[in-house]
């Protein structure tokens, strides 16, 4: 209770960082607090392993890691330790300024923002194409840390719930062409051979996880770019939310607001990389419908996996047209080696 005291605190001086108002848009607001011990998928936290015998794994797929029970950091001697760690969270939202994982509320910096939208491409409502637009919000949440629930371990990363980004604010978020200063490769994958190309990543992410080599790729939800909350092909709100989380996390790596863990290089501390590996991410619903049911023994997905599979029924009218999800990064750390650098 203590902890989850400090989280309700923490999110409270977020919001307090803006000023509520109502909003004159027709567009609803809605979202909820979600309850971390039943409306999170715990087990995506498998497998769990240390010096690379693994403890728990509840069916869970896991991507390589460091090879050997043994690691240093200088000359700190420790034992390697591999698990997901539940540390993000995303909004994906249709209303600027509506803050889903805070229960739905509307806050209003004084000053506009482009809103949710939808139309036909092309020249007829059967050749044509639906287009869409979100807006996103991106949360520090590691939830490990502030539950409580393994104290003092330097693997965990050791920060409040807070509001990190929020793409209302971002100039580059509705501008294909402004955001070209951010990632200009998207301009080498724009042939119909680099989209084609994407159909393999779908597949692969499917079976097991995604294809760094087709890193413009976001599997089955389409191309990764360009950055932006623009949805060139909308065919679900949960297709098109998992797009714009994949992209998102994307960004904050292009900009070096997240950093990677996993692997041999990130035994001893976090290290950037401007290109995602998007195999270290596994996301999973919390709102409008947690995501706790088991599909093929997961309540998690890699990114680019196709939404038919645990979509159904998590999108509704009213209420049910915002998301929300917990991202988990693959953490491969030296437990013992780590505590001379925290």
């Amino acid at each position: 209770m203590k902890s989850l005291m400090k989280w309700a605190a923490g999110a409270a001086l977020g919001v307090l960082a803006l000023v509520a108002a109502p909003n004159a848009s027709a567009t609803t607001c809605t979202g909820e607090f979600a309850n971390p011990i039943t409306d999170l998928c715990w087990s995506c936290m498998y497998p769990i392993k240390v010096g690379g015998v693994t403890l728990m794994d509840d069916g869970q797929q896991d991507i390589d890691g460091p090879s050997g029970p043994l690691c240093n950091c200088g000359l700190d001697l420790g034992i390697t330790v591999s698990f997901w760690e539940p540390l993000r969270r995303i909004d994906v939202n249709r209303k600027p300024y509506c803050m889903v994982s805070l229960g739905g509320i509307e806050v209003d910096p004084g000053f506009d923002a482009p809103e949710h939208g939808r139309s036909m491409s092309g020249t007829g409502q059967e050749s044509g194409q639906t287009t869409a637009f979100y807006q996103a919000h991106y949360y520090m949440d590691p939830v490990l840390y502030w539950l409580e629930v393994i104290l003092d371990n330097p693997c965990l990363e050791r920060s409040p719930f807070d509001i990190a980004y929020i793409t209302e604010v971002d100039p580059m978020w509705n501008d294909d062409e402004l955001t070209l200063i951010l990632n200009p490769d998207a301009n080498l994958f724009t042939s119909m051979a680099a989209s084609i190309a994407c159909t393999a990543d779908c597949i692969q992410a499917t079976a097991g996880f995604p294809s760094n080599d087709l890193y413009w790729c976001a599997g089955c939800q389409g191309p990764l770019y360009p950055l932006t909350g623009n949805i060139a092909h909308h065919t679900s709100g949960p297709q098109s939310a998992s797009l714009i989380l994949q992209r998102l996390l994307s960004k904050m790596h292009r900009q070096l607001a997240l950093w990677s863990a996993n692997g041999s290089d990130g035994l001893c501390g976090y290290y950037p990389q401007p290109i995602m590996d998007k195999t270290e991410y596994k996301y999973t619903m919390l709102y409008p419908i947690p995501q706790t049911r088991k599909i093929r023994g997961e309540c998690c997905q890699p990114l680019g996996r196709t939404t038919q599979e645990w979509a159904a029924g998590k999108e509704y009218p009213y209420k049910g047209e915002d998301f929300a999800f917990q991202v988990f990064r693959k953490r491969d750390c030296c437990q013992g080696g780590l505590e001379a650098m925290f």
